[in-house]
């Protein structure tokens, strides 16, 4: 069969590099990028050598797939427009601003036949895969994620921009349903959260506890999960994990053995295999919907004090 035919709508900070990836995987080619900045539009195209276009419909019938990198308050829109003209998606998170258009989307593309993978890295991150087949009923988790004040992605907050990834991770591992959300947060340089600290009660007595915050010096992303006689490490930054057990009287450690590799290089191209074989992508929209859930009610309660 012909090359899959891919372009990236959004071509700032992270759009710039799923353009520059497209390039590199096999079995699919960059046929154009798409931008309202004409700016940056002529330089990303230009760089990469492919055409560039200021408005999605001069794409239609010239692309089979797409990601979607604009701000999140335009995900809905192009997102539906694409999907409506046939085009496979992967939307970067956060999936969109409220459940509502989650729901539109999701049955949009069910409707059309279309992939529709939602871009929650951290599920390809090399760390968390080589600890799959240890975590088994996790009694407390922990969660990590700070960095430093980012200047893009500034119409969410921090919830929705960075704690989105381990709530998305946590709800995965519990697999149980939540029966209490307690959330603290303050604004510091925006008018959104900057600062935010989740606690989830799960009803099989999980507890997870997780913080987020773009206004730190240090840059970290660390989650630790605690189950019956063992405590397990991971790293997402530096792609490390470490699993310590209980056995008699000692206390052992190991370092897992992990295959280095590039996150978003595994998804893009996970969502290109969907797409060619018809399969069922790890984040769906679906799935994606569920995180943005626990994520609009742990923003709102914020919101509310």
């Amino acid at each position: 069969m012909d090359k899959l035919r891919v372009a990236v709508v959004g071509v700032g900070h992270l759009g710039s590099i799923h353009a520059k990836i497209y390039k590199q995987i096999p079995g699919c080619s960059l046929a154009g990028v798409c931008d309202s900045d004409p700016k940056r539009l002529k330089e990303v195209s230009g760089s990469l050598r492919v055409p560039g276009y200021s408005n999605i419909a001069e794409l239609f019938g010239k692309i089979d797939a797409a990601s979607v990198a604009v701000p999140t308050r335009l995900h809905k829109k192009i997102a539906e427009e694409l999907l409506a003209h046939n085009v496979h998606l992967l939307v970067e998170k956060p999936f969109t601003v409220n459940l509502e258009e989650a729901d539109q989307l999701i049955d949009l593309a069910k409707k059309q036949g279309l992939i529709l993978q939602v871009g929650h890295i951290e599920r390809f991150n090399s760390a968390f895969n080589a600890t799959q087949k240890i975590i088994k009923n996790p009694k407390f988790i922990e969660c990590h994620r700070l960095s430093s004040f980012p200047n893009r992605s500034l119409d969410v907050g921090t919830v929705l921009d960075i704690m989105i990834h381990d709530i998305d991770i946590v709800l995965g591992l519990v697999n149980s349903p939540i029966d209490k959300i307690e959330s603290v947060g303050i604004n510091v340089i925006t008018s959104f959260e900057d600062i935010a600290n989740a606690r989830l009660t799960f009803k099989n007595g999980c507890i997870a506890n997780l913080t987020a915050s773009r206004v730190s010096d240090e840059i970290m992303r660390k989650i630790r999960i605690f189950q019956e006689n063992t405590y397990i490490s991971l790293d997402y930054k530096n792609a490390e994990a470490s699993v310590y057990r209980k056995i008699q009287d000692k206390i052992t450690k190991e370092r897992l053995p992990i295959e280095k590799e590039q996150p978003l290089q595994k998804e893009l191209a996970s969502f290109v295999d969907c797409v060619i074989n018809n399969t069922e992508p790890l984040v769906s929209g679906i799935v994606a919907r569920e995180a943005l859930e626990v994520a609009l009610k742990i923003q709102n309660q914020i919101w509310e004090k």
